[in-house]
């Protein structure tokens, strides 16, 4: 095959390049390869990384303390962006600078694009693709996880796979684990109203792409879901074409419902890891608690654990329901700031 002028020139510089001091030669390697190589980033990397936001109470300084906030299923780590702004200017009072890490757990947010996450698409792998993500950025391991909902959970089997030794030796324990409104063993369907379950069918009925956002949040109220639920799933959407598309995967997120309903966690909270505490905050007004497991929690509380365990504590959030960093998130505030800034 014969070669054009331009591609002897080519060959010419690049065999020159091989001749050179190394460092030289890799910058002149990369004047002559084409510059659009995103590829390279995606190829060699045998692990996919969750997308992440970073919120800094003083982004000139550099960070003291680092807090990780998972969402709930169906949301996005954009969802605590308030709140976190609100928590790490709180806690900036004392002149310390907090860094909230919010992570777009696997199949929702900005990671949904991210191909790549191994299945099963469970509790334990949405866990470890967060200690995936401090290792691939070379980070300190939290001081704090906080986790709402479904994210409660990925956040109790975070310290529950830390504490066995799972992410390596240098894996360090958070200071304090914080489980928003999450039931924490295992949820049994008939003892809600099946809400949530009600949501997922019918978000996998709905055709693809859906023509607007208009047009799901009127197709949801006429199958007589609330018109707050209604549009707080068509923010999830986004422009594709000439219509939207979800910004989570859905097939994908239904199993991570299913694991986190299965899961139970109830013996991590009856023998917490030794210089952690564990804090569960029920919302007054959320649906998901039974008096059973209320009771479970305040026993637990009131007894305490040993003295070679870590603590375990439950806190009630008034005038909310389970939206808590929407529904009162001054009171939530008012709920964790002191504790985190006991850590400092």
């Amino acid at each position: 095959k014969q070669r054009t002028p331009k591609q002897k020139t080519r060959l010419v510089k690049m065999s020159s390049i091989c001749r050179t001091k190394p460092v030289e030669g890799l910058r002149l390697l990369k004047r002559v390869l084409p510059t659009s190589t995103p590829y390279i980033h995606r190829s060699d990397r045998s692990i996919a990384i969750v997308a992440f936001e970073e919120v800094r109470s003083s982004p000139e300084k550099p960070c003291d303390f680092t807090a990780f906030i998972f969402h709930g299923l169906l949301g996005s780590g954009r969802n605590w962006r308030s709140f976190s702004r609100s928590l790490g200017s709180s806690l900036s009072a004392d002149g310390v600078n907090w860094r909230m890490i919010l992570v777009d757990l696997r199949n929702h947010g900005n990671s949904a694009k991210i191909e790549g996450f191994v299945p099963p698409h469970d509790m334990e792998n949405a866990a470890k693709d967060v200690a995936n993500l401090v290792n691939s950025k070379g980070w300190d391991w939290p001081d704090v996880v906080i986790g709402h909902s479904m994210g409660g959970k990925v956040a109790l089997q975070y310290v529950e796979s830390c504490s066995r030794g799972v992410y390596g030796q240098s894996a360090r324990l958070p200071k304090q684990l914080w489980v928003l409104d999450s039931v924490p063993g295992k949820v049994n369907p008939e003892d809600s109203n099946r809400e949530v379950e009600k949501v997922m069918q019918t978000l996998q009925s709905l055709p693809s792409p859906i023509p607007s956002r208009k047009w799901l949040v009127d197709h949801m109220l006429k199958l007589g879901f609330s018109k707050a639920l209604s549009e707080w799933l068509g923010s999830n959407l986004e422009k594709s074409g000439d219509g939207m598309t979800w910004n989570f995967n859905i097939e994908a997120a239904a199993e991570m419902f299913d694991s986190y309903r299965e899961k139970d966690y109830w013996p991590l909270l009856e023998h917490p890891p030794k210089g952690t505490e564990i804090a569960i905050v029920r919302a007054e007004k959320s649906d998901r608690w039974d008096p059973e497991t209320v009771q479970q929690l305040e026993s637990l509380a009131s007894n305490g654990t040993g003295g070679s365990e870590g603590k375990m504590s439950y806190h009630l959030l008034p005038n909310s329901g389970h939206w808590v960093h929407v529904e009162n998130p001054k009171g939530l505030l008012e709920i964790i700031t002191p504790k985190l800034a006991s850590i400092v």
